[in-house]
């Protein structure tokens, strides 16, 4: 499944992707929101696997890995997971040199696009509250924060979690 879109192509991640999605997940990992989400592993062959495994994907109807093409180049992507009977879960994440320039907007408009099409019923994504440009990007969208939550990734020094409030946003179709 390929969406075209003014500026890029949106397609199922390939297994060769995984160089992209590395230098996406170390540059994520510098970022003040890494602490908002699971750290990812950065070791080659880890990312390898991963990806391959997110390609095995490409048939499903359930699991959807999108590519975010700019140039032959995956600067982004979105992942979403069916849910409940015609509910998806989103996830994103773009290279931030690519932040600001309207390409994780112009990517999610055309993915919502297609879904309603093929008869979604509902798209939901959770992000920290503290996240503003992530929560900027979602309202933007038409998501609307339905309900929050205390999340943690990480703990301290002394072994206890370091929660952050995380909201639960939804865009019905």
């Amino acid at each position: 499944m390929e969406i075209k879109t003014e500026r890029l192509l949106l397609r199922r991640v390939a297994a060769e992707d995984w160089r992209d999605i590395r230098d996406i997940w170390a540059d994520f990992s510098a970022s003040p929101y890494a602490r908002y989400d699971k750290p990812h592993a950065l070791e080659d062959e880890a990312v390898e696997a991963r990806i391959a495994r997110w390609a095995s994907f490409a048939g499903s109807m359930e699991h959807f890995f999108f590519g975010a093409c700019l140039n032959g180049r995956v600067i982004g992507y979105i992942a979403l997971h069916e849910r409940d009977g015609g509910a998806f879960e989103c996830g994103y994440c773009f290279h931030s040199a690519f932040h600001g320039q309207g390409y994780a907007g112009e990517s999610f408009r055309a993915i919502i696009a297609r879904f309603r099409e093929m008869g979604a019923k509902k798209l939901t994504a959770g992000t920290a509250l503290k996240n503003a440009p992530s929560v900027r990007l979602l309202k933007s969208l038409g998501f609307e924060l339905v309900d929050t939550e205390q999340v943690s990734f990480y703990r301290d020094e002394m072994g206890n979690d370091i929660f952050f409030e995380g909201g639960l946003f939804e865009l019905p179709l």
